[in-house]
């Protein structure tokens, strides 16, 4: 063999080397799998007991599987998604059309998961005896129509209202801004927001003329396995569509108010993938969606499931 044939073949043999060793490795050096590796990803923080619950099984599961929460708000999840941050968001919206399209200009193929239905509660003090309310009383109160108790309810002696959000850029407030005031802004001096669920319901059992708007899987009692129990030190109110809230046609959230629709505020909480590997976020979101594995602990967590059996049985009660 001559000495530039020699040197033709080592030459190829040395691109055909390099290009084997970049084809076996993603292009930003991910590793992670379906079901192993490490990765972490962004969750609205009111969903953080669903998801410390999900977490505890799957990792049960998949013991080469190291997958961490970062609990924020909705808006920087969702933007950390956009900006190649993360790879998976726990969010309670879709993709907007101009983020897909961005997206799918930077050839990635966005996906949106539906995994669960949330009640979005109020609660208010355990003394407060005014735990019926409207849908359009609680317009007015964000509106800022209404600032005083006595607004809404004539004998009471609460004073002003004080409300609370778990963050002001979090998924309830903007659920409240799109579904409760068809996208006009929250304007009253008399809303505040903190900075998490937990210190919404410490608030609000602290503060007498309050109302924490909070996510319902904040607010079980574990105790109860049949999931119609409250936490003791605050108040649920029951919501109603009629002009006038009685005890008949107002709901709590409860889980079977949330599946025949009688509650009026529910919202739905999606996984929100921009996976170009279909690696541990996509893993961990179809576990979720999973009907014998996720869904289950949704349903168990008193949270409504996208899919899965669900029985339901009606009951007569008869006086003796």
């Amino acid at each position: 063999m001559n000495k530039k044939l020699f040197n033709i073949l080592v030459g190829l043999t040395l691109i055909l080397g390099l290009t084997a060793c970049s084809q076996g490795k993603p292009k930003n050096s991910r590793t992670d799998t379906y079901s192993s590796g490490e990765i972490t990803f962004y969750s609205d923080e009111s969903f953080s007991p669903i998801i410390k619950e999900q977490l505890d099984v799957f990792h049960h599961m998949y013991l080469d599987a190291k997958v961490t929460p970062i609990y924020t708000n909705e808006i920087d999840a969702i933007d950390s998604l956009i900006n190649e941050k993360t790879h998976l968001a726990i969010t309670t919206r879709k993709y907007r059309d101009d983020e897909l399209e961005y997206l799918r200009s930077r050839r990635y193929l966005p996906m949106i998961v539906p995994l669960a239905y949330d009640g979005l509660a109020l609660i208010v003090n355990n003394s407060n005896p005014d735990t019926l309310i409207t849908i359009n009383d609680l317009r007015k109160i964000l509106k800022g129509e209404a600032t005083k108790w006595t607004d809404i309810y004539p004998s009471s002696k609460l004073g002003d209202f004080d409300v609370v959000f778990d963050n002001p850029k979090s998924s309830t407030v903007q659920y409240c801004v799109d579904s409760i005031l068809g996208g006009v802004p929250i304007n009253s001096p008399h809303i505040t927001a903190v900075n998490k669920s937990a210190e919404v319901i410490d608030y609000v059992s602290n503060t007498k003329n309050a109302i924490g708007v909070i996510g319902s899987n904040w607010l079980n009692d574990k105790r109860d396995t049949t999931n119609v129990t409250f936490k003791k030190n605050i108040t649920v109110m029951s919501v109603s569509r009629m002009d006038k809230a009685t005890r008949y046609n107002s709901w709590k959230p409860y889980q079977y108010y949330l599946y025949n629709g009688n509650y009026p505020m529910i919202r739905t909480i999606y996984a929100l993938l921009n996976d170009p590997i279909n690696g541990l976020p996509w893993g961990f979101a179809q576990f979720i969606a999973s009907p014998r594995q996720g869904q289950l602990i949704i349903f168990k967590s008193g949270l409504l499931p996208v899919t899965g059996n669900m029985t339901v049985r009606n009951i007569n009660v008869e006086d003796n």
